[in-house]
């Protein structure tokens, strides 16, 4: 199969815009260059889900927590993630595209073929943009997944490690959460 001629070079914001949702479906642009997502698995999206329906629950009125939406970290290059979970303030659910200012907390489930990426590369972008907090989610073939919470220090960009769950996320900042990650 041969890929595309628009994946072998540098995407605007304006081109891209100008896609479809079925386009962009599946896809992150990373410096401008498209990098294609390989499909989750059923574990994996009913994480997500999971996760998304609890941080909504927790985070009250005034925010919304969604998955599977583009986060512009930058116009130029472009730069799109499209994190596993994203908890955003309510008040911004209708502005495209939707920009770390708007965001408070990322989450992304580490699955196969993403580790380094979830691990070093998206921390890195999302707090170099001043997103407040990142999730990491780890799922290991068997038994219960593994929050690993990092707090953005604004002075520096950069995120300190916060705490460790495995089981009952009971409280992190800034609201309280109580996710029971054994039902899953």
């Amino acid at each position: 199969m041969i890929a595309p001629a628009w994946m072998h070079q540098q995407i605007t914001a304006q081109q891209y815009d100008s896609w479809s949702d079925e386009q962009c479906a599946g896809i992150e642009i990373v410096d401008g260059m498209v990098v294609v997502s390989p499909s989750a698995s059923k574990r994996h999206n009913r994480l997500v889900k999971f996760l998304a329906v609890a941080l909504e629950a927790a985070a009250g009125p005034g925010w919304n927590a969604d998955f599977d939406f583009d986060v512009r970290l930058q116009d130029v290059p472009l730069t799109n993630r499209r994190p596993d979970v994203v908890v955003y303030r309510a008040d911004t659910i209708d502005v495209t595209p939707t920009r770390p200012e708007h965001i408070l907390l990322v989450a992304e489930v580490v699955s196969p073929g993403s580790e380094t990426t979830d691990r070093i590369v998206k921390a890195e972008q999302y707090a170099k943009v001043g997103i407040s907090y990142y999730w990491r989610v780890e799922q290991p073939p068997a038994g219960v997944p593994v929050v690993h919470t990092h707090v953005l220090d604004p002075a520096t960009r950069a995120y300190h490690h916060g705490e460790v769950f495995t089981g009952l996320v009971d409280t992190v900042a800034p609201f309280p959460v109580r996710i029971d990650l054994t039902r899953l």
